[in-house]
């Protein structure tokens, strides 16, 4: 993936802090009116990252998952996870 492949457009902050995110990233990704959505401080730079609550639950539940498969690796002495 590309920098051009995450690119959208550009956006303005309106008076009450509210942006519109561009149809094309909407349709792309899934957002639909009433989807929750997680807004985060980019750890390095000055700027926000966005994303679907559910996408987060996912990202987690793999994580604890493949955390699981070590733990029980380690438990069985196995060397290769």
């Amino acid at each position: 993936m590309t920098c051009d492949d995450m690119f959208y457009g550009s956006v303005t902050v309106g008076e009450r802090g509210q942006i519109v995110i561009p149809a094309e990233a909407r349709a792309e990704l899934g957002f639909q009116p009433g989807d929750k959505l997680l807004v985060m401080r980019h750890p390095l730079h000055k700027g926000l990252m966005v994303f679907k609550i559910d996408a987060v639950h996912e990202f987690v539940g793999e994580l604890q998952r493949g955390l699981d498969r070590v733990k029980d690796h380690e438990v069985r002495g196995d060397n290769e996870a």
